[in-house]
């Protein structure tokens, strides 16, 4: 991708659509694909296997977690694979690490992957300690942080993780990828972090991460836009 020395891309809320993966521009030649959650809408295992084979399909450096609508065998087969993001930390190369944390808390909806806010900070905690000697962090937990444009609905409610926010203004990661709430599809900043929340792949929303002139940046993206 011009101007960039590296980039990565990131998106979620894929809900079974992988159609919108194949159109995603210089997929192929990004460093890694990071895959933020809910793969599936209360899918099956084999259904999750399929959508992240499709991705592997284009760039095979993928990794990845469940949302809250994904089930929890489909977390074992991603550690199985050494491709999960859920507590833990990767090295991207170039300096630049990624964590994450999966599921969300709870919703009105009784959807599979529902944790208490208190376990999601543990999760980002354990991720946490891994993730020393990076110039640069990804931070990229499916729920968004509280009180931000990356968790607000339309009727102004913010409906986000307060383990997100806390935990995003203790390390001061340089970029906070979420996803998990459509409609708050944005970007904003929390101290030193950018936050981005594409909104669902399923609407065209990604993100670019890349490395350009020495900082981490990341930009909104919209397939057709």
């Amino acid at each position: 991708m011009d101007g960039y020395d590296a980039y990565w891309i990131g998106f979620g809320d894929i809900h079974g659509s992988v159609d919108n993966v194949r159109r995603i521009p210089g997929l192929d030649k990004a460093a890694a694909v990071l895959v933020t959650g809910d793969l599936t809408t209360r899918g099956s295992l084999e259904q999750g296997k399929r959508i992240i084979e499709t991705v592997r399909e284009l760039n095979p450096r993928v990794l990845a977690q469940i949302g809250n609508m994904d089930i929890w065998d489909l977390a074992v087969w991603l550690e199985e694979e050494g491709v999960s993001l859920h507590a833990r930390t990767h090295d991207l190369g170039h300096g630049v690490g990624v964590l994450g944390a999966g599921c969300s808390t709870p919703t009105p909806f009784g959807t599979p992957c529902e944790i208490s806010d208190e376990e999601l900070g543990g999760f980002l905690d354990a991720a946490y300690e891994q993730a020393q000697g990076f110039r640069h962090l990804i931070v990229a937990p499916h729920d968004p942080p509280h009180g931000t444009a990356a968790d607000r609905l339309p009727n102004g409610m913010h409906v986000g993780s307060r383990a997100v926010r806390s935990f995003v203004q203790r390390v001061a990661p340089a970029v906070c990828l979420s996803g998990h709430i459509h409609e708050a599809r944005s970007t904003d900043r929390l101290g030193p972090t950018t936050l981005i929340n594409p909104g669902p792949l399923a609407a065209g929303g990604y993100a670019l991460i890349g490395l350009k002139q020495g900082k981490l940046v990341a930009e909104l993206k919209v397939l057709g836009a």
